[in-house]
C-alpha cells in the first residue's frame, strides 16, 4: 500500500513538472538569463572539503552546460551590453545569457576561460579584491589577460562580507575602495557588482548607484528585462550537479516559471 502511494505521489509530481515545462515551452520567459558559478574544477581543493563541494562544477559538466546553451540558441553577453541596451545604446540577441563567476578563483582562468573561448562565449567575473593574488585566486596579470580575452570584470567587495548590518562607512569602503583598486590596477571602469551572500537592501542599492555602478546581481532566480531593477538583477545559481544536465535544465525552467508567474521578481517601481 505504501509503495503504491509513493508511486502515485511521484506520478503526480512528474505530471505537474511536465505540465509546467509544457506551459513554459509555449509561453517562454522573455529577457536575459544570468547564471551564477563559483569554481570550475574536477577536484575539490579546499580544506573544508564536502562543506564547499557544492561550489565546484566539474569541467565536463560545465562544458555540457555551455553546449546546451548554444544548442538552445543562447548567445553570451556582458552586463555592460545589457546596461547599454537598457539605455537604448545597443541591441541584444534573441536569447541572451550572462555567464558569471563569483569570488575570483584561479580555475576560472585555467579551466573556465578555455571552455568559453572554444565556443566563442563571453563571461563575467565578480572579484573580491583582497583575495587577488592569494593561493587559489586570480592574480592581477590573469585578471588583465581575461579582460583582454572578452571577460568583463565586476566587483564582489573587498572582503566578501555581508553588507547588511555594516555601518555606512564600512559599506562605502567595501563598495568604493574595491572598485577603485580594480581600476587603479588596469581594469576597465567597473560597472557591475555582486552582493556577497546575496545580502542587500534599498539603502545599499542606492550606495551602489551613488558609486557609479550600473548593475548588481542577487541570488534570486528569474529572467531579467528592462523592467527589472538593475540593482537587483535575477540570477540562477548553478551548483555541482547531482543529476547531470537534467538538473541544469530544471534550474533554468525554475527561473522561467518564476519570471512567468512573477515569483520574487525585482521589478522597478
Amino acid at each position: 500500500m505504501a509503495k503504491r502511494m509513493i508511486l502515485y505521489a511521484a506520478g503526480i509530481v512528474l505530471l505537474v513538472v511536465f505540465s509546467l515545462a509544457l506551459y513554459a515551452h509555449f509561453h517562454p520567459a522573455q529577457g536575459v538569463l544570468v547564471l551564477e558559478y563559483h569554481h570550475i574544477a574536477d577536484r575539490v581543493d579546499d580544506p573544508e572539503g564536502a562543506l564547499v563541494e557544492r561550489y565546484y562544477v566539474p569541467t565536463e559538466d560545465f562544458a555540457a552546460q555551455l553546449d546546451y546553451l548554444k544548442a538552445e540558441g543562447y548567445e553570451t553577453i556582458t552586463m555592460l551590453d545589457f546596461s547599454k541596451a537598457a539605455k537604448g545604446k545597443g541591441t541584444l540577441p534573441e536569447k541572451p545569457v550572462i555567464v558569471t563567476f563569483d569570488d575570483g578563483y584561479e580555475d576560472n582562468y585555467t579551466q573556465a576561460l578555455p571552455l568559453l573561448e572554444e565556443r566563442g562565449m563571453k563571461g563575467e567575473i565578480y572579484v573580491v579584491t583582497n583575495f587577488i593574488g592569494k593561493k587559489g585566486y586570480l592574480t592581477w596579470d590573469e585578471l588583465r589577460d581575461m579582460q583582454q580575452r572578452g571577460i568583463e570584470i565586476g566587483c564582489h567587495t573587498a572582503d566578501h562580507l555581508p553588507l547588511v548590518g555594516m555601518s555606512r562607512a564600512e559599506q562605502e569602503d567595501q563598495v568604493r575602495l574595491s572598485k577603485l583598486l580594480l581600476e587603479w590596477n588596469g581594469i576597465k571602469t567597473v560597472f557591475s557588482f555582486s552582493y556577497p551572500n546575496g545580502s542587500c537592501n534599498a539603502e545599499i542599492a542606492e550606495l551602489l548607484r551613488d558609486s557609479n555602478y550600473l548593475t548588481a546581481v542577487t541570488g534570486d532566480a528569474g529572467f531579467n528585462t528592462f523592467q527589472t531593477d538593475p540593482m537587483f538583477l535575477q540570477r540562477v545559481n548553478i551548483p555541482r550537479p547531482r543529476f547531470g544536465l537534467t538538473e541544469f535544465r530544471l534550474r533554468i525552467l525554475k527561473a522561467e516559471l518564476f519570471s512567468i508567474f512573477g515569483i520574487n521578481q525585482h521589478l522597478q517601481h
